[in-house]
C-alpha cells in the first residue's frame, strides 16, 4: 500500500503535462515518462508496476481523448485494404508480447537503444525518400509496413508516430502526407488500447488511494495535448523532424551517460 501511495501528485501532474507534446512528435511519450523520472531523481521506477501501469493508462486516455476532439488527428477516410494491414499488426504484438515487453524492456538502457534506433530510422528514411506519393495512394504493401512499424514501436523508446513517419517516408510519401497516415492508423490504436486496458483495470478495481493521482495524470495530458495540437501544426511537426531526431539521440546519450556514472 506504502508503494502505491509513493506516485506524487505534482509528479503526475508533471508527467501528464509532459505527455502531450511528446505524443504529437516523434520523441516517444512512453521513453519521456520513464527517462524524466529516473534522471531528475523520482521515485517513479519504484512504484507498485501495477500501479506504473494504471498511471500509464490514464495518460494514453487523457491524449486519446484530446486528439479525438481535434479534427486534424481524427483518422478520416482510408480503404479497408489499407487500414486492415495497418492495425492487425500492432493489436496482435500487443496481444501476444505486450506484457513481456512491459516486463522486461522498460529499463533505461533499452529504452536508450530505442531512441538511437528509432532516430536512426528516422534519419536514414528522410536522407532517402523523394516525395513523390499522396496519402490518397496508399495502399496494402503500404498498410502492412506502417502496421509492422506500430508493431515495433510496442518497444520502449521507439516512439510509435516516429516509426510510422518513418515507414511512410521509406515508402515515398511525402512529409505531410506520411504524417497523415501516421495518425490515420495511429490514433485507432492509441484508442483502442486506452480503452481496452482501462476497462481491464475498471473491472480490477483502482484503490482510493492512488484515484487522485490518476485522474490528475490523466488531465494534465488531455491539457496538454489539446494545446500542442493547436500550436504544433502538421507544418510544424514536420520541419521539426530532424530535430527530433537529433535530439531522441541526445536524450539517449544522455541517459548511457548517467549509467556510465552510477556504475562507475
Amino acid at each position: 500500500m506504502g508503494k502505491r501511495r509513493a506516485l506524487a501528485l505534482r509528479h503526475a501532474i508533471a508527467l501528464g503535462l509532459l505527455h502531450g507534446p511528446s505524443e504529437l512528435l516523434p520523441i516517444s511519450s512512453s521513453a519521456h515518462t520513464s527517462l524524466v523520472p529516473w534522471l531528475v531523481g523520482w521515485p517513479y521506477g519504484k512504484l507498485d508496476a501495477e500501479l506504473r501501469k494504471s498511471f500509464e493508462v490514464a495518460l494514453h486516455a487523457g491524449t486519446a481523448t484530446a486528439l479525438l476532439a481535434c479534427p486534424p488527428y481524427v483518422p478520416l477516410g482510408g480503404r479497408p485494404s489499407f487500414l486492415i494491414p495497418a492495425l492487425v499488426p500492432p493489436a496482435l504484438a500487443g496481444y501476444m508480447l505486450g506484457g513481456q515487453v512491459e516486463r522486461r524492456l522498460g529499463t533505461p538502457a533499452t529504452i536508450a537503444a530505442g531512441l538511437l534506433g528509432g532516430s536512426a530510422a528516422t534519419g536514414a528514411a528522410e536522407m532517402c525518400t523523394h516525395d513523390a506519393r499522396r496519402a490518397h495512394d496508399a495502399g496494402w504493401r503500404d498498410g502492412l509496413a506502417l502496421g509492422i512499424a506500430q508493431s515495433l514501436a510496442l518497444f520502449p523508446g521507439v516512439s510509435r508516430s516516429g516509426a510510422t513517419l518513418a515507414a511512410a517516408r521509406a515508402r515515398g510519401f511525402s512529409r505531410l502526407d506520411a504524417d497523415r497516415l501516421s495518425w490515420r492508423v495511429g490514433l485507432p490504436v492509441i484508442a483502442g488500447a486506452a480503452a481496452l486496458k482501462g476497462s481491464q483495470l475498471a473491472r480490477a478495481g483502482i484503490p482510493r488511494e492512488v484515484r487522485l493521482p490518476l485522474a490528475a495524470g490523466a488531465a494534465g495530458a488531455l491539457l496538454s495535448t489539446f494545446v500542442s495540437a493547436r500550436v504544433l501544426t502538421r507544418q510544424r511537426r514536420m520541419a521539426l523532424l530532424p530535430a527530433c531526431a537529433a535530439y531522441r539521440g541526445m536524450l539517449a546519450l544522455l541517459v548511457i551517460r548517467r549509467m556510465r556514472d552510477n556504475t562507475g
